[in-house]
């Protein structure tokens, strides 16, 4: 069945929606958390609840390409150190969901990302980060990464909008570019691909959105091209505040919407 038909969209709409997608290989790949403006976009073009699970697998298409492109730079010290945060996180956003209104979901994840980019920004002028991100080693640190990926596991399991937390996480970590994208590729892979039963059992996902999904997937690839030539031409300072700005867009769009 034809996918624009089934979902009552028109050819501007799926413009935004494949524009949207692009943006998803962009930010896998280049800026991790711009991909905030691809779920406003969805958000906007169909209904709230049903975008986030049309987004999920296109996010997944955007994780596997940045996997491919950043494996070797994955900090898995790290990645262990989240996972259990992170699925407490996911658990909570399920149980949130079945209750939680559109407009409340909105506001609390807005309001998440913005302290999030507060927080980095005071932490990152009161002290120089170190080199290597050694900070989950530290009972500060595993403090920290526990709170941070509840956090995530939260956001992204209600709005898929769990990148700009752990952007700010792996920033005040102290990572570098390149271990960024690598750590944050493998997490996001992980994450998202583990959020599939439950997003099929609430209903946001079935045959129609996979159709929907299969003809938007063709245009991330694309995006993800586009932001691998940037990274290399992006230099580390630049890059972080790439990250932080677009973590403020998505947190107050977030909130004005």
């Amino acid at each position: 069945m034809d996918t624009m038909t089934l979902w009552h969209v028109t050819p501007w709409e799926f413009a935004a929606l494949a524009a949207a997608a692009l943006l998803v290989g962009f930010s896998k790949t280049a800026v991790s958390g711009a991909n905030t403006v691809s779920l406003a976009i969805f958000a906007a073009v169909l209904p709230a609840r049903a975008s986030t699970g049309v987004l999920l697998p296109i996010l997944i298409v955007g994780d596997v390409l940045a996997v491919l492109t950043y494996r070797r730079h994955a900090h898995w010290p790290t990645l262990w150190k989240l996972f259990p945060a992170v699925a407490a996180g996911v658990v909570v956003g399920t149980v949130f969901l079945m209750w939680a209104g559109d407009e409340m979901v909105r506001t609390s994840i807005g309001a998440i990302l913005l302290l999030m980019a507060g927080v980095t920004v005071w932490r990152r002028r009161k002290a120089e980060t170190a080199e290597e991100p050694d900070s989950v080693a530290t009972r500060t640190g595993r403090i920290k990464a526990r709170s941070y990926g509840v956090l995530g596991g939260f956001t992204t399991m209600v709005a898929n909008a769990g990148g700009p937390v752990m952007s700010m996480y792996l920033l005040s970590a102290g990572f570098r570019k390149l271990g960024f994208l690598g750590t944050s590729a493998f997490f996001f892979l992980i994450v998202n691909v583990s959020k599939v039963p439950f997003s099929v059992g609430l209903g946001l996902i079935d045959g129609h959105s996979l159709l929907l999904d299969a003809a938007l997937a063709a245009f991330v690839l694309p995006g993800a091209l586009i932001g691998k030539w940037a990274v290399d031409r992006i230099n580390q300072r630049l890059f972080e505040r790439l990250v932080i700005a677009a973590t403020v867009v998505g947190g107050a769009q977030l909130l004005l919407r």
